[in-house]
């Protein structure tokens, strides 16, 4: 009896049930690692564009980058760490000092005022269009983390903030 094609798999009946692949083991692993990590940080961006109502992926990303960038200007000891743990990769990589920041003091205590003109600044916006910019990515922020992780960054914060973040969700 002839083997018969398998339509739509270019396979033969009876023939191998694994593929046949020419790119070794650990570096399908690391695109599909890749491929896990820019699906999450899409999502993540998608999220951030309907919650935040921004015109483009790119404002979006910009305005997590200032934000991001900001918040770890303001969380002390250990808990920009432990919030980095929770955030997929790619959203790691913005929480850090941005480049306008990085040779400036450490993370110092400021309140809502200050956070917001940091960010109107650097996203060349009006002062009260910053707000709702920073509540949007704390909103996606806390998507993405525990709601435990949540309260510690919320404990880390002066009143002010406390209930930009708090009222971000």
């Amino acid at each position: 009896m002839a083997a018969q094609d398998i339509p739509g798999t270019g396979q033969q009946a009876g023939g191998p049930t694994h593929r046949s692949t020419d790119i070794p083991l650990d570096e399908r692993r690391r695109m599909r690692h890749e491929s896990r990590t820019s699906q999450t940080y899409k999502a993540f961006l998608k999220y951030l564009r309907d919650v935040g109502q921004f015109e483009s992926e790119q404002a979006a990303q910009q305005a997590a980058f200032s934000v991001l960038c900001v918040l770890e200007q303001r969380l002390f000891g250990e808990e920009d760490n432990d919030m980095e743990a929770q955030l997929p990769h790619k959203l790691r990589e913005l929480l850090v000092r941005c480049d306008r920041h990085e040779a400036g003091p450490p993370p110092h205590k400021f309140g809502r005022a200050e956070m917001l003109a940091m960010v109107s600044t650097d996203l060349g916006v009006e002062a009260e269009n910053a707000e709702p910019i920073v509540r949007a990515v704390f909103s996606a922020i806390q998507a993405q983390i525990s709601e435990g992780e949540s309260n510690d960054i919320a404990g880390e914060l002066p009143t002010d903030l406390r209930d930009l973040w708090a009222r971000a969700t």
